[in-house]
C-alpha cells in the first residue's frame, strides 16, 4: 500500500505544493472546517525553504486559487502575492516550520469536532482502526493563553508537537503536519473525524480500546506518510475535477 513520490524539478515541486495547498483549502471548505477568517494551511517553498506559502487572510477557503496564495518569509513579510496573512497563522506556522525541517506542510483550522475534543485536554484513544494512526503519534498542548499572536507561543506549540504528526491545542483545536501537503491535509481530515467518533462513542457508553501492541502495529500500517498521501489522492482528484478553477 505505497504511494510513491514523484521526482520533480524545484519549480515543478513548487507548483505541485501550491496546487495541493489550494485543493486542501477547497476540501476543508467542503467539510465545514472554515470558520470566518480563522484557519490556515501552509506549505514550505522548495526553492526558498525558509519561506512558506499560506492562504490569504479573510478569503473564504472555498474560493482559494493557486494564484491567491502568498509566499511569506520567517519575518512575516509577504514576498510574493497580494494580500495579508493571519497573524496567528504566522505566529504558529513559522515556528513549526523552523523547528521541524522535515515538515513540508502544516494545517490548523477551527473544525467543530476538533474544537469540541480539545476542551477535554486528552489525547485520542485507540478505539478504532483509524484512530490507531495517531496512537503515540500526537500530543496535547495544555497551555491556552488566548489567540496565538506571539511567536513565543508558537515556539511552545512546536515544542509540544515534537516529532509527532499532530497536536491537540487545548481549548482551541487541532494542528497536523506532514512531509507533504497531502499528508498534513489527510491527517487533519482523519483526526477531526476520529474526534467525532470518540465523542459519539463516549456519549453512548465506554469504548473498548484496541490493545497497545495491536494499536502500534495498525499505526505502522495506516499511519505512515505513504498512506497519508494515498488517502489524500481521491479527495484531490475529486475537488480538482469538480472545481478546476482552483488551479488558476
Amino acid at each position: 500500500m505505497n504511494a510513491p513520490r514523484t521526482e520533480r524539478s524545484p519549480e515543478e515541486e513548487r507548483q505541485h505544493r501550491k496546487r495541493q495547498l489550494a485543493a486542501t483549502l477547497r476540501i476543508f471548505a467542503r467539510l465545514g472546517f472554515d470558520e470566518g477568517a480563522g484557519g490556515h494551511v501552509t506549505a514550505r517553498d522548495p526553492i526558498r525553504p525558509d519561506h512558506f506559502w499560506i492562504n490569504r487572510f479573510g478569503q473564504h477557503f472555498g474560493h482559494v486559487r493557486v494564484s491567491d496564495l502568498l509566499l511569506v518569509d520567517h519575518a512575516g513579510a509577504v514576498v510574493a502575492g497580494t494580500g495579508t496573512i493571519n497573524p496567528a497563522g504566522y505566529a504558529i506556522h513559522s515556528q513549526i516550520h523552523l523547528a521541524r525541517p522535515d515538515v513540508v506542510a502544516a494545517a490548523h483550522t477551527h473544525s467543530t469536532y476538533g474544537r469540541a475534543w480539545s476542551t477535554l485536554g486528552r489525547p485520542l484513544d485507540p478505539i478504532t482502526q483509524d484512530a490507531c494512526a495517531f496512537y503515540e503519534d500526537h500530543e496535547v498542548h495544555e497551555h491556552y493563553s488566548g489567540v496565538v499572536l506571539d511567536p513565543a507561543e508558537g515556539k511552545r506549540i512546536a515544542g509540544t508537537l515534537g516529532d509527532r504528526k499532530a497536536v491537540i491545542l487545548r481549548n482551541h483545536g487541532l494542528l497536523t503536519v506532514g512531509g507533504s501537503v497531502a499528508e498534513a491535509a489527510w491527517w487533519f481530515v482523519s483526526m477531526d473525524r476520529c474526534c467525532q467518533v470518540q465523542l459519539l462513542a463516549e456519549a453512548a457508553g465506554r469504548p473498548v480500546l484496541v490493545d497497545p501492541d495491536d494499536a502500534r502495529a495498525t499505526r505502522d500500517t495506516i499511519g505512515t506518510p505513504a498512506l497519508g498521501r494515498l488517502n489524500f489522492r481521491p479527495l484531490y482528484a475529486d475537488v480538482v475535477r469538480a472545481e478546476p478553477d482552483l488551479l488558476d
